[in-house]
């Protein structure tokens, strides 16, 4: 197809793929936006989404929450060894699979844990199942039940991993507030890295592990010997971690949306654009309305959600929950250190 006949998307597509051959994108360079891309080549905001949704399809981009579109890493194709017989050969002469292929590392629980978060990571929770990881590891999908007993205790096991590379610090803060803002923080940061993980802890059915347990524990310290009973203790900590997993499922909802759609949280704004402008010039609307434009007047018009950061999101509500609980805890902390209350 002659360059004057293409679809200007595909122009453009075009281009921004010269610009990552030619290396003038590197992987993790964030590509041009929606709205730099009308800019820079005049075409209409739909031209520009449909541009990026192309590059995404072919893997030559992926977004990013929070950032943008980025420029994709390449993947290496994965080298299939020759099998002789003797590696493919079970026990005892038989003709099963052996759990090791050749020079690679035998199995081991932590191995598929290791690989079946590294799954998760990147296609989501509903990706993970024992045969997906016995194939990735290149094993029979019978041979991992030696080390998991099943697909609950594999996912108890990652949650349980993911909590171990954020451990609590030996030493707290001083202050109840500033050890509750620590402990909320630090699971936020673990829904960061594995957003799956919001999808697979249960507050109703918890699973304790050497690795979760620490962390609430850390948010009882917090709150003990203020004067509070032990079950609204309980309830303190229950109610944190509740709030940041409430907000860290919004992580995972928007992560399959762009997974099934195809497009990120901005091409999907852009979108949107049309039709809530529509609705806006009814005029039954006049707050929204003027929220709205006064959030596009004070914010860079290439923030990709301006006032809807999640980070920004969950730091609100945090400080607002902490108000509440000092409204209980500090009322009943001073009685319990009147002299009244002492003698």
């Amino acid at each position: 197809m002659a360059a004057a006949n293409k679809p200007p998307y595909l122009r453009i597509v075009e281009d921004i793929r010269r610009r990552i051959s030619e290396g003038r994108l590197s992987p993790g360079d964030r590509v041009p936006s929606t709205r730099e891309i009308t800019r820079e080549w005049g075409v209409a905001m739909a031209t520009a989404t449909k541009t990026l949704a192309t590059l995404r399809q072919e893997g030559a981009v992926r977004a990013v929450p929070g950032v943008g579109t980025v420029v994709a890493s390449p993947t290496p194709a994965r080298p299939v060894p020759a099998r002789s017989p003797s590696e493919t050969a079970g026990p005892a002469g038989g003709h099963g699979p052996r759990e090791t292929r050749g020079h690679e590392e035998p199995l081991s629980r932590e191995r598929i844990v290791a690989v079946a978060i590294l799954v998760a990571d990147r296609e989501g929770l509903t990706a993970v199942s024992m045969r997906r990881i016995s194939t990735q590891l290149d094993a029979a999908t019978m041979s991992l039940y030696r080390y998991v007993r099943g697909k609950d205790d594999l996912l108890g096991a990652m949650v349980d991993a993911a909590y171990a590379a954020f451990p609590p610090p030996s030493q707290a803060p001083a202050g109840w507030r500033d050890q509750l803002l620590l402990a909320a923080r630090l699971q936020w940061d673990i829904y960061r890295r594995h957003p799956w993980v919001a999808e697979a802890t249960s507050f109703t059915r918890p699973q304790a592990t050497l690795s979760t347990l620490p962390h609430f524990e850390w948010v009882l310290r917090a709150v003990d010997g203020l004067g509070l009973d032990p079950l609204t203790m309980l309830y303190v900590a229950v109610t944190l971690f509740s709030y940041v997993h409430g907000t860290a499922v919004n992580l995972v909802a928007e992560a399959e949306a762009e997974q099934d759609s195809g497009l990120s949280y901005e091409e999907f704004s852009a979108t949107q654009q049309p039709l809530v402008g529509q609705l806006l010039a009814t005029g039954c609307f006049p707050v929204f309305t003027r929220v709205t434009a006064e959030l596009a007047d004070r914010h860079h018009p290439e923030d990709v959600r301006p006032g809807l950061d999640l980070d920004a999101l969950f730091e609100f509500g945090l400080q607002r929950l902490l108000a509440g609980l000092a409204d209980l805890v500090e009322p009943v902390n001073e009685r319990v250190s009147s002299p009244r209350a002492r003698g």
